[in-house]
């Protein structure tokens, strides 16, 4: 199961496309979806998650905690949406596409992808592309 709460306002409604486009995701990695709970929130309340359980004291988009049990894909996945919008912004992009590019980031770090090198990195930016050109496949416009 696939759910998603909020701790403030978002101008993005998360809907039975996403959560059958992020399971697809997940069965194309060669795995099942489990049980994955996203918290859509602010700067604020995930810089403290950030400091209490990772030792950053830096701003980020988003914070993945894994609980996947063999192939199947659960965990938890926080979500600043003020820094989706700031980097929205930054990047150019319209904020629906840097959030889908966030919500599939955390799906992949659950499948297992690490993008802390430069190569991990390259390789987790182009399975984001990968996925978010199936999104809009699956649910075009």
């Amino acid at each position: 199961m696939i759910d998603f709460t909020f701790q403030i306002d978002v101008d993005f409604q998360p809907t039975i496309q996403h959560k059958s486009w992020l399971k697809a995701v997940i069965r194309n990695e060669q795995l099942q979806p489990g049980d994955i709970h996203y918290l859509f929130c602010d700067d604020a309340y995930l810089l403290e998650r950030n400091i209490q359980f990772l030792h950053h004291d830096t701003f980020t988009d988003i914070i993945t905690f894994d609980n996947r049990v063999g192939d199947f894909v659960s965990g938890e996945i926080f979500i600043s949406v003020e820094r989706v919008l700031e980097n929205a912004k930054l990047l150019r992009v319209a904020f629906s596409d840097e959030m889908l590019r966030v919500l599939v980031h955390g799906v992949l770090h659950l499948c297992g992808y690490k993008d802390k090198t430069e190569e991990e990195a390259a390789q987790m930016r182009s399975l984001e592309n990968k996925y978010m050109v199936l999104f809009h496949d699956m649910f075009p416009a």
